[in-house]
């Protein structure tokens, strides 16, 4: 079955040791794509050099709620350039964070607004990062609501009734490695979210699903998240690796199978 990890972070350190076998191991899982994202200006050139090294790799490039402190003048027009490369497929990971003490609410407002006008601009998605921000996250949404934008929610950790205005802002939902842990109340959110909002992730390095929980996470793990969601819905993982690969390839422009 056709599988695809919509959000991880290839480019970090964890991965220097064994980047070359991390990328074959989820070939060999069955994982046609996957989507690594940029946190900053820096990271947005390295995941640009790991997408021309690895063909079933692509890039997100944007600057991240926690990083938007750290951001110079220019990032923003070096992230536009670098956002017109064939194999940018997303501006992220941007949103707000107000879990970490780094950037102030209102920096992260101000670059979060810039992201989503770029996004807009050169007809891309968005990657959306929430932490205990989810009002504050759709109160900007709602100042730029004339702009076309779509995207997807990544990491879900709130409940049905804040999925329930995400999709109906016309966002797709996905979940990490959380939604498998023995004490997590997502199971009942993930299984309220309609088929054709959902993507699978796995937020690699982080958030590693049972079975792995412990080890690193890697985008070959993306597998346990479609077991969990089929286990969840009494469905074959085979047909939940349709539905989120379809779904995926609807909102990145991926065509089907590997590139």
């Amino acid at each position: 079955m056709e599988l695809v990890d919509t959000h991880c972070h290839l480019q970090f350190d964890a991965f220097d040791e064994d980047r070359d076998a991390v990328v074959e191991r989820a070939l060999e899982a069955g994982v046609s794509k996957i989507l690594t994202l940029a946190t900053d200006c820096e990271s947005s050139y390295r995941v640009l050099e790991l997408v021309e090294r690895y063909p079933s790799v692509y890039a997100a490039v944007g600057i991240h709620p926690t990083d938007a402190h750290k951001a110079q003048p220019g990032d923003v027009e070096k992230i536009a350039e670098l956002a017109k490369h064939p194999k940018v497929v997303a501006i992220g990971e941007i949103g707000l964070d107000l879990y970490w003490d780094t950037s102030t609410l209102d920096v992260q407002k101000d670059m979060f607004l810039q992201m989503l006008r770029l996004a807009a601009e050169r007809d891309l998605p968005v990657v959306i990062h929430n932490r205990r921000a989810g009002k504050e996250i759709l109160q900007v949404l709602d100042q730029v609501a004339g702009l076309p934008l779509r995207g997807v929610f990544h990491c879900f950790s709130e409940g049905k009734t804040y999925a329930d205005d995400v999709v109906r802002r016309g966002f797709y939902i996905s979940f990490t490695g959380n939604l498998t842990y023995r004490k997590s109340k997502l199971p009942d959110v993930a299984k309220h979210v309609p088929e054709e909002r959902l993507l699978l992730e796995t937020d690699s390095p982080f958030m590693t699903p049972v079975p792995m929980r412990g080890k690193r996470n890697e985008p070959a793990f993306v597998q346990y998240i479609a077991e969990k969601h089929a286990e969840l819905r009494d469905m074959d993982p085979a047909e939940i690796a349709r539905i989120t690969t379809e779904n995926a390839q609807a909102l990145f422009g991926w065509s089907s199978g590997t590139a």
